[in-house]
C-alpha cells in the first residue's frame, strides 16, 4: 500500500472534491480517494511539479504484471476519446494515477481486480493538444 501523500493542484483538487460523490466507481477506489484528498498536498497550479499526474498531462505507465505500456492524456469527461488516447478523468486508470509523480508505483482496483502500474514519464499538454 502506497502511503506517500498525492499531489494536486487547487484546481484538480476542486473539481475531485466537487464531483468525487457522483463518479461512477468502485466503493473501494471511491473510499481511497477520499483519503487521498483527504491527505494531499496542494500546489498552486502553476506550482504543481511538472511531473505529476494531473488534469490534461499525458502519462506513460508500465504494468508491473507483464512490462505491458500504455499512454493516455487525462481530460475532462466531455473531452474523452479513447481512439485519441483522451481518458476522462473519472476512469478507474485517472483516478488511479492523479497525483502520483514519474517513478512512483501505484495499485488500484480495476475491472478486472487490483493491478499494479509504475509511472514511466508525465508531460503537460499543450493547448492544441487538448
Amino acid at each position: 500500500m502506497n502511503t506517500k501523500s498525492i499531489l494536486l493542484s487547487k484546481s484538480d483538487y476542486k473539481f475531485l472534491s466537487e464531483h468525487l460523490e457522483k463518479a461512477i466507481m468502485s466503493d473501494y477506489n471511491k473510499q481511497r480517494l477520499r483519503e487521498e484528498i483527504k491527505n494531499a498536498k496542494i500546489f498552486d497550479d502553476e506550482q504543481l511539479p511538472a511531473d505529476v499526474v494531473s488534469l490534461y498531462t499525458e502519462t506513460k505507465i508500465e504494468s508491473t504484471d507483464n512490462g505491458q505500456e500504455f499512454v493516455f492524456k487525462l481530460v475532462l469527461p466531455k473531452d474523452a476519446d479513447i481512439k485519441q488516447q483522451k481518458v476522462s478523468i473519472f476512469a478507474p486508470i485517472s483516478i488511479a494515477l492523479l497525483g502520483y509523480q514519474t517513478g512512483d508505483l501505484i495499485n488500484w482496483e480495476m475491472p478486472d481486480g487490483i493491478k499494479a502500474y509504475k509511472i514511466i514519464s508525465v508531460r503537460k499538454l499543450a493547448t492544441n493538444e487538448l
